[in-house]
């Protein structure tokens, strides 16, 4: 098994156990532990040298696993995204690549995207007024011509 498929494989399930209620139990388990052995030890200075040094390392690691994982998370929704814009006759293909272009490019993208969108709450907001929005608690609803009920 190459050596990167096997990292893939013990992050991912590593990644999953680091995850669990019981996993969390167990931490939280060690850390009552060793906080009830500190009058055994006289609070000395390796009983706090071993939480400082056994959570540095745990935190290190993980750091590393988290990081593998949220690489393939955010490339596969990356890729689905991509799918769901291509597959889209009318949508703008310029946004297939979107995390390559450089931040100036990025901030006249968003912009654009924010300017269409308050036109669309704006347009919507119109009809609201134009048209009513159709709730029966719209005084535009209660028409005199219409019988009571």
């Amino acid at each position: 098994m190459k050596l990167r498929s096997m990292f893939n494989l013990v992050a991912k399930k590593a990644a999953y156990a680091a995850g669990t209620p019981w996993t969390f139990l167990a931490a939280l388990s060690i850390v009552l532990l060793w906080a009830v052995s500190g009058p055994i030890f006289k609070f000395n200075d390796t009983w706090q040298l071993v939480i400082n040094t056994g959570t540095t390392i745990i935190t290190f690691l993980m750091v590393f696993l988290i990081q593998h994982s949220q690489n393939a998370d955010a490339a596969a929704v990356q890729i689905k995204l991509d799918e769901l814009i291509r597959a889209t006759a009318e949508a703008n293909n310029e946004l297939l690549d979107l995390e390559e272009l450089d931040e100036e490019r990025l901030e006249e993208i968003r912009s654009e995207y924010e300017r269409m969108a308050r036109e669309a709450g704006d347009a919507l907001e119109r009809a609201r007024r134009c048209h009513g929005d159709g709730r029966k608690d719209d005084p535009r609803h209660d028409r005199a011509d219409e019988p009571r009920s």
